[in-house]
């Protein structure tokens, strides 16, 4: 072989390479983000569905039982209870701390200092939600501030044990979890108001629509994308809703305000029935997901 062949096979294995490796260049940056996910998501979550077939103590090794974990799960009154208590702190979410943050979006958005009402209503957002927690839990103890501030005011028949009574322990922790998310929710809102360019509406203003009008027929639709983020997030968050009740009732009284994820964590960590809380566990992500996957598609639908 001539020294120009040699020079001439070398260079084409030369590029194949650098063409090999511009193909392969990304999955590498890539691996460490793809291991992260498989390690930590993938693997437990797959592991968890596993573990829903068993009957495990956590101590014992795991005894298959197939599909008596989900069958005894309908069974239960408890399950029955915290999966309708799931539901209603969805439908609050959204009728609360999502229309709310919209409210305030709009009032802050329209008024000046609004760095300052902007950080007062983000604020109880940076409390993290057991100090959240322990904070409404003194206002609404028998002898707590909700209670003195109604004795004061002559409404002592209105003062209650709030966190021992249902359906009031459920209310009330509704109540902290909007004070706590309405702020996150109004920042986003006050994001996608600002996004929106002044032509449209002040087209529709010309064409003689008032504000409400104008809001509802302009601004509303311009808003979609950024009100998919805020729902869809706000629907997540309340189905696994966990530290603000923990601390707050641990599901009490007699299990009467549990949420799935509550009875999740107390069937596998407090009574040590593992297989039982991994199945919940399954069914509260089937249901997210599922619920993620049809609004998601349906808004996208809707914009096509």
């Amino acid at each position: 072989m001539s020294a120009a062949e040699t020079t001439s096979l070398t260079s084409n294995q030369r590029r194949s390479q650098r063409s090999f490796w511009h193909r392969v260049e990304p999955y590498v940056y890539m691996l460490p983000a793809i291991l992260f996910v498989a390690i930590f998501l993938l693997w437990p979550a797959i592991y968890t569905f596993y573990i829903g077939f068993t009957k495990w103590n956590g101590l014992t090794p795991p005894e298959f039982v197939g599909l008596q974990n989900y069958v005894q799960m309908f069974q239960e009154p408890v399950f029955a209870t915290s999966f309708l208590n799931t539901i209603i702190w969805v439908i609050a979410t959204l009728l609360f701390p999502v229309l709310l943050g919209l409210l305030l979006a709009v009032f802050v958005n329209r008024i000046p200092l609004q760095g300052f009402f902007k950080g007062i209503f983000y604020l109880p957002y940076a409390i993290s939600a057991t100090s959240v927690a322990v904070i409404w839990t003194f206002m609404l103890a028998p002898d707590g501030t909700v209670n003195q501030l109604l004795r004061v005011m002559g409404l002592d028949s209105l003062a209650r044990p709030w966190l021992m009574m249902p359906p009031w322990n459920t209310i009330t922790m509704l109540v902290a979890f909007t004070w706590q998310t309405t702020g996150t929710n109004m920042i986003l809102f006050l994001v996608g108001l600002q996004a929106i360019p002044t032509e449209p509406v002040e087209a529709a203003k010309l064409d003689g629509a008032n504000s409400f009008q104008s809001f509802r027929h302009v601004v509303l639709p311009l808003l979609r994308p950024i009100t998919t983020v805020v729902i869809t997030i706000s629907v997540v968050n309340s189905f696994k809703v966990f530290d603000l009740i923990w601390v707050m009732t641990q599901g009490g009284p007699y299990r009467s305000s549990e949420t799935l994820a509550v009875t999740m964590y107390r069937e596998s960590f407090v009574l040590f029935r593992l297989g039982f809380g991994a199945a919940i566990a399954t069914v509260l992500s089937s249901i997210v997901i599922v619920f993620s996957i049809f609004y998601l598609r349906s808004i996208f639908r809707r914009e096509e």
